[in-house]
């Protein structure tokens, strides 16, 4: 079955985190520290493959998680940097944030491969850590998280030139005349369910891509009937095609008709009206000859939009030729730069918040908190100041450096002790 959608889960990896260890060395304190850095967690990287045609595959599989980076080790052993996790999609998918519906990476054109979400740092292992005043540090960097997001998936057909009408109009027919595509064709609403592209070649020229589109009806936009399944593959084309039922043949107004798909169009995206259009006047072998000409009616209508009507007859092939030359020849005008949906949507990536920090008992009533974390904040905090102090405070809670304190036995009036600042605890 044809799948033009999907919502899926992924998951980079986390970072491997840092090693504390210290090696045996004689007049070094502590024998020196010797823990290796983390390894880097697997990126979950999206890439194109030709062989794909449908998201069919993502009805089966809606998780895709990249592993964890390994742990950093003794000696100076740098922990394995996990495999990253590719994840195949047809051309033309489009990557949206679920919640928002933002574009995340549009896989199109030139862009055939790109990391969505990027893997977690490794920690840094506490031989990194070593200074002249602090030469043997006891803590090592834990790993960046990975990153997990809920996305949708679309694909939207890649098409030079798109054929747009309501069912039963002969969209399937005339695409099956004049290229190798082979759609189900009937006498019923709704052959057509899912986009059929064809190859049509003119003699003395390149020819051009043409996809038959499933059947709109009023109310597409707000997603009625075949709906959004629709348009989203209208929005790729370069030149749409009106294909209209001429002779009326189940009682329909053919003007009446292309006002409504453009109404439609419009509501789905007013830039959609913007692309070239002509109007392909079908089924003219079953005009009555006795009713007012609609070739005329429907020129007198939208050629002075810009819209040329062209009178053909998918069955028997009359004014097909006509018709596909003045097409060709429009997408000459039109530039050939494929529809590229534009980024809109960028992930968060955390900073230097999880650098490292350790709390030890140094004797009875007398706890040590050291580490980067802390320099750092020393560093831009004025404790002096009522806001400084504040801050200072509200640094301790939300870094679980008081619940960390009160693991290891801090009881109120302890002194807590912090690169030359002394203070006592209380709740």
């Amino acid at each position: 079955m044809f799948a033009d959608s999907a919502k899926v889960f992924i998951k980079s990896g986390k970072g491997g985190d840092g090693h504390v260890s210290f090696r045996r060395e004689l007049f070094v304190p502590a024998g020196g520290p010797d823990g290796g850095d983390g390894g880097k967690g697997g990126d979950i990287i999206f890439e194109v493959d030709p062989g794909l045609n449908t998201l069919t595959d993502f009805r089966h599989v809606r998780k895709y998680i990249a592993k964890n980076g390994e742990e950093g080790g003794k000696k100076r052993c740098h922990g394995a940097n996990a495999e990253n996790l590719v994840v195949k999609v047809p051309e033309g998918t489009v990557i949206k944030d679920f919640e928002t519906g933002k574009v995340i990476a549009d896989m199109s054109g030139e862009n055939k491969r790109e990391v969505i979400l990027k893997g977690g740092k490794g920690g840094l292992g506490n031989m990194n850590f070593a200074t002249p005043t602090m030469q043997a540090p006891k803590y090592a960097q834990p790993g960046q998280p990975g990153h997990e997001l809920w996305v949708q998936l679309e694909l939207k057909v890649i098409a030079d030139v798109g054929l747009v009408g309501f069912p039963n109009v002969g969209k399937s027919t005339l695409l099956s005349r004049v290229s190798n595509a082979r759609p189900k064709v009937a006498n019923y609403h709704f052959t057509t369910l899912n986009p059929h592209l064809g190859v049509v070649d003119l003699d003395g020229s390149a020819g051009f891509v043409m996809a038959d589109i499933p059947g709109l009806i009023e109310g597409a936009s707000q997603g009625v009937g075949l709906g959004h399944d629709f348009l989203r593959h209208i929005e790729r084309c370069r030149v749409l095609v009106h294909v209209v039922d001429a002779a009326g043949t189940e009682g329909r107004d053919p003007i009446a008709d292309i006002k409504a798909i453009n109404e439609e169009l419009s509501a789905y995206n007013p830039e959609l009206l913007k692309k070239p259009m002509v109007i392909a006047a079908n089924k003219t072998d079953s005009i009555n000859p006795d009713d007012p000409d609609p070739i005329e009616l429907l020129k007198n209508e939208f050629e002075p939009e810009g819209m040329t009507v062209y009178p053909i007859s998918a069955v028997s092939g009359k004014g097909v030729r006509e018709l596909l030359y003045a097409v060709y020849h429009l997408l000459q005008t039109v530039e050939q730069k494929p529809v590229i949906f534009e980024k809109e949507f960028e992930v968060e990536y955390a900073g230097d918040r999880n650098l490292p920090y350790t709390v030890t008992q140094e004797e009875e009533g007398v706890f040590v908190v050291e580490g980067p974390r802390i320099e750092k904040m020393l560093g831009y905090t004025n404790l002096e100041s009522e806001k400084g102090f504040q801050f200072f405070q509200k640094f301790l809670k939300e870094n679980g450096i008081l619940e960390d304190l009160e693991k290891a036995g801090i009881q109120e009036g302890d002194t807590v002790r912090m690169y030359g600042l002394a203070f006592d605890y209380y709740k």
